[in-house]
């Protein structure tokens, strides 16, 4: 009797950002026009609950257009976890301080020298809910390895100018096994941002939202400003995430959202003519420390 060689199932996911990347590569998954992006079986979203509504009215218009199934998972509200001092699954910091897991700004009040934070919120809320979404999906309990007769497709919005970014994603899948692979189509085609968002303006009616927390301290000027003037419930949820990260007691009670190390309704924010020329290159500042292509694409 012939060996009959088994079948090999191929299951295609997109991370679905719902920034300008991945939208792009979403959008090229219904147009079918491009060879290195395939019909993805599904694009996950992973939310954060604490998004501005202008992602989220992005989203609804992205699943009238009749493209592949957009699956929202979520770990629970950033926020809430934050107020709690807990990570994701209700852990608090083994000293008993208040945990934050967002990238906030700190600043030690004996010597005046400022750092930040490990930022863990990615992992939490963003890359550990796709994963164990496609596991459910896939009938894959945790702990236990994808079949061999299954492979896994990972899609990541990452383009051609965030070489750090892919390096850091292809690390990580480093130690997956092989039939769980990334891949970055944006990256083989050689699309940067621009080249993104010049597709978008004749794909979509209107300007594509960034995609990030409204109180992800990796926002510029520009951005804090823009939440305060067209945001009010972002800006004012920004304020209050802001006072919850100073809470807690010694050294590291000093956190803060923005990068000045003040508290976020007193920072500076006004553009750089209001500041008489005065302004710093932080505006350049932003995407290469967004969250490993989970957030902001």
């Amino acid at each position: 009797m012939a060996h009959r060689e088994a079948v090999v199932k191929e299951y295609h996911f997109l991370n679905l950002g719902a920034g300008v990347q991945s939208t792009a590569l979403y959008l090229m998954s219904i147009d079918g026009d491009e060879p290195d992006v395939p019909r993805f079986d599904a694009a996950v979203f992973a939310d954060t609950q604490e998004e501005p509504d202008s992602v989220y009215e992005h989203l609804d218009w992205l699943e009238r257009q009749g493209g592949p199934p957009i699956v929202r998972t979520t770990a629970g509200k950033l926020g809430d976890a934050l107020g709690k001092g807990t990570d994701a699954n209700g852990n608090s910091r083994k000293d008993g301080g208040h945990y934050i897991s967002i990238p906030a700004y700190t600043l030690n009040p004996q010597t005046n020298k400022k750092g930040i934070l490990r930022r863990q919120c990615t992992a939490d809320f963003k890359v550990k809910p796709v994963e164990q979404w496609i596991r459910s999906h896939l009938g894959v309990q945790k702990g236990r390895p994808v079949p061999r007769d299954v492979t896994v497709h990972q899609y990541m919005g990452l383009s051609f100018d965030e070489p750090k970014r892919v390096i850091r994603v292809k690390q990580r899948f480093m130690a997956r096994p092989k039939n769980w692979q990334v891949h970055f189509p944006l990256w083989d085609m050689q699309y940067e941002r621009s080249d993104c968002k010049s597709y978008l303006r004749d794909r979509v009616p209107y300007e594509v939202p960034r995609s990030a927390c409204v109180f992800c301290p990796f926002k510029t000027d520009d951005e804090w400003r823009h939440l305060r003037d067209n945001d009010e419930a972002g800006w004012k949820r920004a304020v209050e995430i802001d006072e919850v990260c100073r809470r807690g007691t010694g050294l590291d009670s000093h956190r803060y959202l923005h990068r000045s190390c003040v508290p976020l309704k007193d920072a500076d924010i006004r553009s750089r003519s209001e500041k008489d020329g005065q302004g710093t290159f932080s505006h350049l500042r932003g995407f290469q420390d967004e969250c490993e292509g989970y957030c902001g694409n």
